[in-house]
């Protein structure tokens, strides 16, 4: 989600120097990784269709998809932390700790039950930096920062289930993760488009009018709604979803793995 601007900046010429400690990852951080590992633990070794491939799949989906949100937010920040604000230290930001990005609610639990309903990457949290108060260059950088992240962890995923990914051994642990790289292309897709209260509006919004930015404000806080309203609409859903298919299928690795890992994680469907 994109980086939203309130408030008063305090902001500095130049570029500040990274002060020790500014960058710690919070306990929460680091017991959701531990979770997401656990799971893929837990998946390794497991038959295929089973409980515990079952049971592992879905939390090494859901908590490695949560540290990716938090890895979103912490490239807003950090990119924002870098052009002055130091309003994003003050706020946790740079702490990793997914309870800091905006509201729990919108930014953990409604992408987890999204993920849950349709397999979708719904984008996450938000944090609250000063773009206003940056050059546009540096207002585009911090709002790309947050795709450019999914899109990292969708190619590092990708490459490693394409380099050592088997369907004859420990197929729940890679299809599982084939599924988790899935929902970081759509997530990259969804934040780019040029919605208001998304990054790819962010991207564009420097190089619109005064006029067209105020008009444009209004409509930030639906931007969620307004994305639903996009995804179930069946001829917007049935091409964003071949977008999506069409950059995954450029990794090599067969799409069915990730609608199996789908499936394993939605296992309730």
């Amino acid at each position: 989600m994109p980086p939203s601007a309130r408030g008063y900046a305090a902001v500095t010429p130049g570029v500040p120097a990274l002060r020790r400690g500014a960058i710690r990852p919070s306990p929460v951080f680091l017991l959701v990784v531990a979770l997401a590992v656990a799971g893929g633990v837990l998946a390794w070794d497991a038959d295929l269709d089973s409980v515990r491939a079952k049971a592992g799949v879905f939390v090494l989906v859901v908590f490695g998809w949560v540290v990716s949100l938090c890895l979103h937010e912490f490239a807003h920040a950090y990119i924002a932390w870098r052009a002055g604000d130091r309003e994003v230290e003050l706020r946790g930001y740079l702490t990793l700790n997914p309870l800091k990005y905006s509201h729990p609610l919108l930014s953990i639990v409604l992408p987890m039950v999204f993920i849950a309903l349709g397999g979708i990457g719904l984008p996450g949290g938000a944090v609250y930096v000063h773009t206003h108060q940056v050059p546009p260059r540096t207002q585009r950088l911090i709002s790309v920062a947050g795709p450019a992240v999914n899109a990292v962890c969708a190619v590092v995923l990708l490459l490693v289930v394409r380099l050592f990914g088997s369907a004859q051994e420990h197929p729940a642990f890679w299809f599982g993760l084939s599924f988790l790289a899935f929902l970081q292309v759509t997530a990259t897709l969804l934040n780019l488009l040029p919605i208001p209260g998304l990054d790819g509006y962010g991207v564009m919004e420097p190089s619109l009018s005064y006029q067209t930015r105020r008009g444009l404000e209004q409509f930030k806080p639906f931007g969620m709604l307004i994305l639903f309203a996009l995804l179930f609409t069946p001829a917007i859903n049935q091409v964003f979803f071949d977008a999506v298919y069409a950059l995954y299928d450029l990794s090599g690795v067969s799409e069915q793995w990730s609608r199996y890992g789908g499936y394993l994680t939605r296992f309730w469907a």
